[in-house]
């Protein structure tokens, strides 16, 4: 899959960096929002901005010029003036090479072991030998870290240290999922660039231009986040196996996850049980229309020890479990919480917590 760094900027990236360009004066940006909405990209987009050399001669700054010697570098993923850091399992996806200091623990490392998914402590301190050193083309230098939260306790408070001193004529670009669990320290250094969600209208204009069916379908599973949508379109799950999934994990059929991640497959219980709930409650669903839940009317009992487990689930999902029984588990546990016991509807209410609520009025 193409990274969508190497694609034309989306088009809702662009007023954030425009707003991002602004602030000529800041050494340090925080771009946060929800994932699957193309952080990385706008990203890669200001770095490329920061180092063109064919806009110097303009005083404020603007969109790269993409022709420029510099911008040539950046698109190549080799300009010298620019680190990215990234967790080890983005590395492949996001197309960015290894920095030098893991490329020497690699070749040291077992074949065997997993990428990591942290940014660790030596290569902050990688971050702090490149900007004490002399811009290679004069234009100053950029650092992307990528998404910040996943630096580890030690990289973050080495960063900080970076932050409350800068080197030279150096930016950092941080890009965040989940702001709020970053030290408070690191966040006050940096000035905050908002990434949202794109509206309906602009994100489903997108997505069928990519030439994705059901658009709407697709984009309601992933919480309204188009490149996410892309990425599961690309991956093999289009708007027909959403929309029938319900009706697999009632029948027990474990083998509709069977190439998923078990992250995703835990996500995807989690939104299923979410909507479940709202039926139960006379609301709307958010992830699948109301018609594919129609017969799945599990208690709200059962649905909420659903819930619960499934946070458990989420928690566990690094666990280097047997796959395919773990995929029965969950989903026996699934088929269970969303088929209603026969007789239920007249079994003693202490029997049935959350049944006077529902019946309740509101």
């Amino acid at each position: 899959m193409v990274s969508q760094a190497d694609e034309p900027l989306l088009p809702w990236l662009q007023p954030p960096l425009l707003d991002a360009l602004k602030l000529q004066a800041a050494n340090a940006l925080m771009l946060h929002g929800p994932d699957g909405n193309g952080q990385f990209q706008l990203a890669l987009a200001l770095a490329r901005a920061f180092l063109c050399e064919g806009m110097q001669e303009l005083a404020a700054f603007v969109p790269a010029c993409d022709s420029c010697a510099s911008c040539r570098l950046v698109a190549a993923r080799t300009h010298p003036d620019l680190m990215c850091l990234v967790p080890d399992s983005l590395r492949v996806e996001l197309g960015w090479p290894a920095l030098p200091t893991e490329q020497s623990a690699a070749d040291g490392a077992a074949a065997k072991s997993k990428p990591s998914k942290e940014i660790r402590v030596d290569e902050v301190r990688a971050v702090v030998a490149f900007a004490q050193s002399s811009s290679a083309r004069g234009m100053g230098k950029v650092v992307i870290i990528h998404p910040a939260e996943r630096m580890n306790a030690i990289a973050a408070n080495a960063l900080l240290k970076t932050l409350e001193e800068p080197a030279g004529l150096t930016r950092y670009i941080l890009s965040s999922h989940a702001v709020g669990t970053l030290l408070p320290t690191v966040r006050s250094r940096c000035l905050a660039v908002p990434v949202v969600l794109p509206v309906e209208r602009v994100a489903l204009a997108w997505l069928e231009a990519q030439g994705v069916k059901q658009a709407g379908a697709m984009l309601a599973a992933t919480g309204g986040r188009p490149v996410e949508s892309l990425e599961w379109v690309q991956s093999g799950i289009d708007s027909s196996a959403w929309l029938g999934l319900p009706g697999h994990v009632a029948q027990g059929r474990a083998e509709t996850f069977a190439d998923w991640p078990l992250a995703r497959v835990v996500e995807t219980l989690q939104k299923l049980c979410h909507d479940l709930l709202c039926c139960a409650v006379n609301a709307a669903p958010r992830f699948f229309p109301r018609q594919s839940l129609v017969g799945f009317e599990g208690s709200i009992a059962n649905l909420s020890r659903w819930s619960a487990a499934l946070s458990v689930h989420a928690n566990q999902a690094g666990h280097p479990w047997q796959a395919s029984l773990k995929y029965e588990s969950l989903v026996d546990e699934a088929r269970r919480a969303m088929i209603r016991a026969p007789g239920s509807d007249s079994a003693p209410q202490r029997q049935t917590p959350g049944r006077a609520w529902v019946h309740s009025p509101s």
